[in-house]
């Protein structure tokens, strides 16, 4: 879910806790107490700085169990689908706005109810757990707060709702109009001033109508890191910038599909991952994959997963979604017939990737030849039938051997190669005997877009670091080995970026290169 115009906020009314620094002097320790005091704290930094910056840290992926929230075999009509997706993709030709930590997931990709992928969070000290849609069509992370109005109270996802209450968390901070975070950090077009209220706030606009709007806050995001070892796990926090909001519209008041937010994965400064990877915590990767099967679920990580059988392509840069170079579409092994101008990146023309799009999206001048190739080559036994609009089979038999295979291949030399199920769906059955339909749809937006349909049951690594995204086949509901080396060069690389000063990172490369001598005499010592 991109954003694009900014809606009227409401007058805000919150109130927060006052933060006070306090200070406990050593009066009354004693000599030996105040020693021990000191000595504990300058082992807890070693420490840190040891796990941190020392030695090499494997780093396993931070993993979200992914849950779908529907039933994948429901049969209901496409076009409520495509009403959906087709508000959606407006997003994408407007340029809007938009250690490894472990997330479990939960939630549904069922393409006949526009559903979703959601996980939990943990946000606040104490820590409370939020339920958010995963959006890698977005960057903001948002949940509703307990000032909220028009939000849904109740969703028939089987999850209670729960919402943020800034007073509750002594780690809460608001945002306010001057703050550089709002001045400098965060976007233009994603920061308004709420002059009021001195609040930095927020206003998104989906592209099916719906819509949020609010401040933003920082507060502690608590994961569990995962260390060098497969059984070491240390409890973990670090303060993020997240929006609070305060009013929601459209389709987020719905309670069939209600949620406590969005957990945007975009590529913006503003989404989670850049904001931990920034501060050197994790890699600036992340990975998911979706079950295709009518129980859903799946697998999302914060971490590179490690699959020889991955293929990468690579992004195209200055953009605020995941766009591709897709260059040509083989179906049974011959090319089709289409300009390399329906993909041309200097013609905006792209393919994005988006996991909150259910079907996939082809653009007029690669639809046509598209779906006349597969009926010409599907078997002897399909009747091909035309319903509401939409190129449908039916099929007393199975699909697998009935249509032909097709491979989407993008630069680099990575293709996706899809299965009849993954280009087609079964909506409905006439006289007993199954309907298939296309899947994919015909825009005339100028992009292309690889939604759920697409990227089932397939790890999807989305590398920042390196301006790539992979994929490879996979049982989405097996276990994977997401375990990858960052050494020192990119812990430090990260720490560099976000250290106030040249003097606080040598000071820091000092520490760390003497860390393991330091433990060694505290120990003698002790």
């Amino acid at each position: 879910m991109a954003t694009s115009s900014c809606l009227e906020l409401d007058k805000l009314t919150v109130g927060f806790k006052m933060q006070q620094l306090s200070t406990k002097g050593t009066r009354g320790l004693g000599c030996v107490g105040a020693w021990k005091v000191l000595l504990a704290l300058a082992v807890m930094m070693a420490l840190r700085l040891c796990i941190a910056c020392c030695h090499s840290p494997h780093v396993e992926a931070h993993v979200f169990n992914l849950e779908r929230s529907f039933q994948l075999n429901r049969l209901v009509d496409l076009g409520s689908i495509r009403a959906r997706d087709e508000a959606r993709r407006a997003q994408f030709t407007q340029g809007v706005v938009g250690g490894a930590v472990d997330f479990s997931l939960s939630g549904s990709s069922d393409p006949f109810k526009g559903g979703l992928y959601f996980t939990k969070v943990k946000i606040g000290s104490p820590p409370r757990e939020f339920r958010v849609q995963i959006d890698t069509g977005s960057d903001v992370l948002w949940v509703a707060c307990s000032s909220c109005t028009n939000c849904p109270r109740a969703s028939q996802l089987g999850v209670e709702l729960s919402f943020y209450d800034a007073i509750s968390s002594s780690t809460s901070e608001a945002v306010t109009c001057y703050d550089s975070l709002c001045t400098s950090t965060l976007p233009t077009s994603a920061a308004v001033c709420l002059e009021q209220d001195n609040l930095c706030g927020y206003s998104f606009r989906y592209g099916d109508g719906s819509g949020t709007s609010g401040f933003y806050v920082t507060d502690n995001l608590n994961f569990d890191m995962a260390l060098d070892r497969p059984d070491s796990v240390a409890n973990s926090s670090a303060q993020i910038i997240f929006g609070c909001s305060t009013y929601q519209s459209g389709d987020l008041t719905m309670t069939d599909k209600a949620v406590d937010g969005i957990f945007g994965f975009g590529p913006g400064s503003t989404s989670v991952i850049s904001q931990l990877s920034s501060k050197g915590i994790i890699p600036k990767v992340f990975s998911h994959c979706l079950k295709g099967d009518s129980g859903g679920g799946g697998i999302l990580m914060i971490g590179e997963i490690s699959d020889p059988d991955i293929v990468y392509t690579p992004l195209i840069s200055s953009k605020p979604h995941y766009n591709l170079n897709m260059e040509s579409i083989t179906i049974n092994g011959q090319a089709l017939p289409i300009d390399p101008a329906a993909f041309s990146s200097p013609n905006s023309r792209e393919t994005i990737v988006d996991s909150g799009t259910t079907l996939a999206y082809l653009v007029e001048e690669a639809f046509d030849p598209f779906v006349s190739t597969i009926t010409a080559a599907a078997s002897h036994n399909v009747i091909p039938v035309t319903v509401n609009g939409t190129q449908c089979y039916l099929l007393p038999a199975s699909i697998s051997g009935s249509f032909p295979p097709i491979s989407l291949n993008f630069a680099g030399g990575a293709s996706i190669s899809l299965k009849p199920d993954e280009y087609l769906i079964r909506i409905s059955s006439i006289e007993g005997v199954p309907l298939w339909c296309i899947g994919f749809q015909k825009t005339q937006q100028g992009v292309s877009i690889l939604g759920d349909l697409v990227l089932k049951d397939k790890v999807v690594v989305y590398d920042l670091a390196q301006q790539r995204i992979g994929w490879a086949y996979r049982d989405c509901s097996a276990s994977v080995n997401a375990s990858v080396v960052y050494g020192w060069d990119k812990i430090m690389d990260a720490a560099e970026m976000s250290a106030s000063s040249s003097t606080e990172y040598k000071l820091i490369r000092l520490l760390a290169a003497s860390v393991i001598g330091f433990l060694l005499q505290v120990t003698s010592f002790s």
